[in-house]
This record gives C-alpha cells, structure tokens and sequence, in this order.
C-alpha cells in the first residue's frame, strides 16, 4: 500500500470534480463516464474492501487477482489526470462511500454486475446519493434477452444466442449465419491425445504493488486456502493486452475441436484464460469479441468462442437478473440462507470459517434443489484424496491456479458432485470461493442452474451426468487411475444410481428418456450394486476418506 500512496501522491485536486464509483468489476476507462469525459474533470472513488473479501474463504490468488487490478487501475486513472480517492475498507460498501458522499456530493456508479454489491448500496441509491447509470460492459440489454423469448422461461441459450447474431450482425452475412448454421458446437466435441502442442500460459512481471499485495494477503489473509503465484496474475493494462494477444495467436485457431478435451498434462490446453479479465472488465467483451471476428481462424474455434462471450456469458447474466439470483422461480418455492455459507472449509480444515455479519438485505443465496440432495461437499474439493483421478486431478489444478476450463468445471467437479446428491448450494459457494473468476451472476446459474440441475429445466435442459465412459473418452484421467473405467470405476454405478433415485423426477424430461429406459433393462442385481455403491462411496468421501477397488467390491 506504501508504493501505491507514494505514486498517487497528492497530484489532483478533488476541487469541482464529478465523482464516480468505480466497483472492483469495472476496472476500464473505455465504458462509461471515463470513456467520454475530460479526466480533468473527473474524480474516481476506489475501494479495497477487506469486509468483502473476507466474507467467504475465497483463494489468495482470487484475492490478489482483485486487489492488484484495483492498485493498477488506479494508477493508471491517475496518470490521465483523473482524480483518484483509493480507500481501504473493512465494512459494507455503504458504510465507506457515506462520508465520501458527504465530502463529494452525489456520485454516480455504473450498475453493478453483482447482485451482493448492488444490494449493498442500494439505500445510498435510494437515498439519491448514488445515481445508477447503465453498464456499458455488457453486449447485450434485458430488454433483448425478453424479447429474444417473449413467452419468459424455461429460458434456452440458444434461442438468445441467435436473436442477438442477427441483431448485432456478428458473423452473419446477407441474414444467414457465416457457414450455413449459428453453433458448431457437434463439431467441436474431439478428445486431445497430444498433438497439436498446447500452449504454456504466459508469466508477467511483478513489481513492488504486485509484492506489497502479496505480502498483505499472507499477513491478513492467512486463513484462507490456496497460494498467490504474483507471475500468473495479469494485472496491467499491458497484461491484459499481452493475454488477449497469446489467446489469439496460440489458443484460437485449435480451440474449437478440443474445448471439450481434458489432460491432466494442461490444466488448460486450448482454452484463453480470459474470464478473470473480462469479468473484471480489464478487457472488454465487444473488444475480444469483434478482434475474433476479423481473425483468419478456422470458423469453428471462431464461433466456438464468440458463443462463450456474446452467447453463454450474457445469457447466465440475463436468467441471474430474471431469476433474481433463484429467488423467484415459476411454480418453486425457493428458501434462501441468512448468511454466507463455508463450502465445506470447516470439514476441511478442521476449524470453522468466521462469517462477517451482514448489513440488511444481503443474504448467503438461494438455495433451490428439485432433486432434494443433501450430502455435504466432501473434502475432496479442498484437496483431499478421492482416489478417482479426474476429480483429484481437476481439483488440484483448481487450488493450484484458481482456475479450470469450463469441461472440467461441468463434467468432473458438478457431475460428480450430482451424483452424489451434494447440496447445490455448497458446491455454488464451493466454486465462488475457488476460482478466480467467479461472481455471484457467474456462479449461481453456471452451478445451480446448469451444473446441477437445481433448478430443473428453467435453464438447462438436463442434468449433466455422466458414466466413467464419457471421461476415458474425452481425457486421459483414466490412464493414472485406480479403477478401470470398463470394469470398476464407480462413476459408472453412480450414474445408475443416480437414475434410479430421481427417475420420478425426471420422469418428464425428453432428453432424459433414452437413458430412463435403458436403466429399465438393468438387472435388479445390477441396481443393488449401484446402491450400494452409492451407499459407500458417499459416506467414504464425506469421511474425508480415499476410494479404492477393495472397498468396492
């Protein structure tokens, strides 16, 4: 903090500025007042807010990530000439701005993507302390998600995803997608056996605000998990530059045919690394998405990521919004928590997390769950060892790097986690918490909406469960593992199980009926051993305990 005091020094006076509130998520001067004002005449408020990011145990790699963009950012306003009020907080939002809204008068603030912070301020909001302006981040309106669907959910990506190609016109030509369709998803489905190479992410210079940081998380950060790497953390302008150009020039042209792969040998291989740095706003989504465009790429892997930014990440934000982060769902009664939940830290660490007390309107989340599943997040997803080695190996490079790419999260981490009729809720904190890039608009619909089917069909059209089959094919987890996944590996039990549970559930569903009737033709001696399969791989994990074939048998 010194570093940062001694360069932002006393160089702008805060004399007949107009103020902004500049939240943690949009850290760039190319939206909104920033963009279009004379920095001489504007002053930003800044707040590293301690309150906030102890309120979960979130991983010091996702703390430092956010602190040191904070620093930067800063900085960066600075040398503009913007006025730069940088304030260390160890309360609610709406407790640090009321005396700066004393001193300043009325700010305005882009509205929050975060529905926490947005109930934070709200009363400032009320009050006309805090003007609400649009967030000019965003690619797409609510008014065009409704209207991409007028008769309101169940809600499908894919219905939004086309209205908004032939709104914005990107890759579209004379009316018609660019290569005859909107989604070369079927294509994009091939395993990684090593070639071609992947690529290294890159490393980044650090200097004294990047160590001051790390140095603050160590000092009073130490109760929460995982480790700062201060090399792998973009945090200048010229970072997130230097990121956007490694993803285009090594990542993009074989991102398509393997974004579904997974190696325990790359935590990564072809996918970009970007969501940290877009969900920040250190890079723009219009920006990354219209550099694709142009890009001489096969149209695959262009398509393949323009959909992850202009289709899936604003759909999961509109149905945030729509839902009201779950709360209101048609035909569900949805309870909520009255704080933030540990995701498991206490079983794992053997000492309970310390919730800050929070100020009115701010709860722990929704917590639905059409299945009805109860089982505790085991400490599996802290590190402990399961003995199944596509989970051990994902979490490991999740407390490793704060990271994993969207397969992994969706198929080892939520598939496993719903067939073990985890508490959606917990593995919704589990995820916040340990990743880097998570947000509660990001977490909530990717986890409880997707993930694990906790809200039925409003934005998912099945569960996403799978048998050992599907992991021997799109990875080489199995290679290193201790079950066989054509003859032992319980997956494939769990799977049946888990059919066998909620069939009544998922009686209805269409996409579920092929699976429903081959569990029909499964032998009554076959179904006892998936329950009792079950049985012991619940309580064995729970237990903090390893799998092994002797156990199972």
């Amino acid at each position: 903090m010194k570093t940062l005091e001694r360069l932002l020094g006393n160089r702008q006076s805060d004399g007949g500025r107009h103020w902004l509130f500049v939240p943690y998520d949009q850290l760039n001067d190319q939206i909104g007042p920033l963009a279009r004002e004379n920095p001489n005449d504007l002053g930003i408020v800044l707040i590293e807010n301690r309150w906030q990011l102890s309120r979960r145990p979130f991983h010091r790699q996702k703390l430092a990530l956010i602190i040191a963009n904070l620093r930067r950012f800063a900085l960066e306003q600075a040398e503009r000439g913007v006025a730069v009020r940088y304030i260390v907080a160890d309360k609610p939002y709406r407790d640090a701005l009321r005396p700066l809204l004393k001193q300043f008068g009325p700010m305005r603030v882009m509205e929050p993507a975060e529905r926490e912070l947005r109930l934070d301020i709200a009363p400032l909001v009320e009050r006309e302390q805090l003007e609400i302006i649009p967030h000019e981040g965003w690619l797409t309106t609510h008014d065009q998600f409704l209207r991409a669907r007028p008769k309101g959910p169940p809600w499908r990506m894919d219905i939004f995803y086309k209205y908004v190609r032939r709104q914005m016109g990107v890759l579209m030509d004379n009316g018609a997608p660019v290569g005859g369709k909107f989604s070369f998803d079927p294509e994009n489905r091939e395993p990684w056996r090593g070639s071609p190479q992947p690529p290294d992410p890159p490393r980044f210079e650090s200097d004294h605000i990047e160590e001051e940081v790390a140095v603050l998380i160590e000092s009073d950060f130490n109760n929460h998990p995982g480790a700062v790497d201060l090399n792998a953390l973009p945090t200048t302008r010229t970072d997130a530059d230097r990121l956007w150009s490694w993803a285009k020039r090594t990542c993009l042209p074989h991102f398509g045919p393997f974004e579904d792969a997974m190696s325990s040998r790359s935590s990564g291989l072809f996918h970009t690394r970007l969501s940290a740095l877009i969900n920040l706003h250190r890079l723009l989504p219009s920006h990354v998405v219209a550099e694709a465009e142009k890009l001489d790429i096969p149209l695959g892997s262009k398509e393949g990521f323009i959909r992850q930014v202009l289709g899936w990440r604003e759909f999961i934000r509109h149905v945030h919004l729509a839902s009201d982060g779950f709360r209101r769902l048609p035909h569900h009664r949805v309870e909520v928590e009255d704080k933030p939940g540990d995701a498991g830290y206490r079983r794992w660490a053997g000492r309970h997390w310390r919730v800050r007390l929070s100020p009115q309107g701010l709860d722990g989340g929704a917590t639905p769950c059409l299945l009805k599943c109860d089982t505790p997040l085991p400490p599996a997803y802290w590190g402990t060892e399961s003995g199944l080695a596509c989970l051990d190996h994902v979490v490991a490079d999740v407390w490793r790097e704060g990271w994993s790419h969207h397969i992994t999260r969706l198929i080892p981490l939520c598939g496993i986690a719903t067939m073990l009729d985890v508490n959606p809720r917990e593995l919704a904190d589990w995820f916040w918490v340990a990743y880097i890039d998570s947000q509660d608009w990001v977490v909530e619909p990717n986890v409880l909406g997707m993930g694990m089917f906790a809200i039925g069909d409003y934005m998912s059209t099945k569960p996403y469960v799978t048998g050992a089959a599907y992991i021997n094919r799109m990875s080489d987890f199995c290679e290193t593992c201790r079950f066989d996944p054509k003859s032992n590996c319980p997956l494939t039990n769990l799977y049946w199980a888990f059919l066998s549970r909620h069939r009544r559930a998922l009686a209805n569903n269409p996409r579920m009926r092929m699976p429903l009737a081959t569990l029909s033709k499964r032998s009554d001696a076959k179904r006892r051993q998936d329950r009792q399969i079950f049985t012991t791989v619940r309580e064995l994990l729970i237990q903090g305990k390893s799998l092994t074939p002797d156990v199972l048998t």
